[in-house]
């Protein structure tokens, strides 16, 4: 039987003779079937590496995680570095580079922004084959000559991220970062195919409040919560302030000022 992830039916394959043991490895690790007729995700090894594939007739393209080419290359050499909002949100300024914990990583775009502008980066996410994704793609770009120095800056949690925060040893993070799946009423065809892969999988994130007030008990300095543009601020403390782009915005939570040195 195919195993079930928030009702999600997912199995591994590979792409060819040359990565079957890889596929062994991850349907082991994962506790995933490998090569069962009905599911509704095909978690693949390839040649490009892992990737995850949604089955059945307007199934968008597969997804995995690429820093070295592709849409967050281009984000790398082309988007504003410091200037960006995101660095702005989470204190990035001369000579000041905050240590960040991103605890809902996703895929780890905004995570790979903040490291390649010289941010220490620690990663949580809790759902296992997005995690499995995340753990490829990292290991793939510790070999480029430039990527390699940016994701050595990347350190992955895999379980969730509240029980993580609160169990939290040693020095806590300056800054937490926070991107939860919120309740969608875009239509699917307007939404990221990350999104529309990821949605069934993830479900929404119900527990956005107690994610929140976890992140506000570990971060030494703020907190950073990323929006959609006209969605409500979470249930809770009210930020201080905002930043706010096209289509989404930065709530900020500060607890004391990041300084340089």
């Amino acid at each position: 039987m195919v195993e079930q992830q928030a009702g999600c039916r997912i199995r591994v394959e590979a792409q060819s003779p040359q990565c079957q043991p890889q596929a062994e490895q991850w349907a082991a690790r994962l506790a995933l079937p490998l090569e069962v007729a009905d599911a509704d995700f095909a978690l693949q090894a390839t040649e490009a590496g892992l990737q995850l594939q949604q089955l059945g007739p307007d199934a968008p393209g597969p997804v995995r995680v690429d820093y070295v080419e592709g849409a967050v290359a281009h984000r790398r050499l082309f988007g504003g570095g410091s200037g960006q909002m995101i660095a702005k949100a989470v204190g990035v300024q001369p000579g000041v580079r905050p240590q960040v914990l991103d605890a809902t990583a996703g895929l780890g775009k905004d995570a790979f922004v903040l490291a390649s502008l010289g941010c220490e980066m620690s990663l949580i996410e809790r759902q296992p084959i997005i995690a499995a994704l995340l753990e490829d793609g990292l290991a793939r770009a510790q070999g480029d000559l430039e990527v390699g120095a940016i994701v050595a800056r990347m350190r992955l949690l895999t379980g969730n991220a509240i029980e993580l925060m609160q169990a939290w040893v040693g020095e806590p993070p300056q800054v937490i970062y926070l991107d939860p799946m919120f309740p969608h009423r875009e239509k699917s065809a307007l939404v990221k195919k990350e999104m529309r892969l990821f949605r069934p999988l993830v479900g929404d994130d119900m527990d956005a409040p107690a994610l929140l007030a976890a992140a506000l008990a570990l971060a030494s300095h703020r907190v950073v919560v990323k929006r959609p543009r006209k969605a409500p601020c979470i249930e809770g403390p009210k930020p201080s302030h905002t930043l706010e782009g096209k289509s989404s915005r930065y709530d900020i939570y500060p607890k004391k000022a990041l300084k340089s040195g």
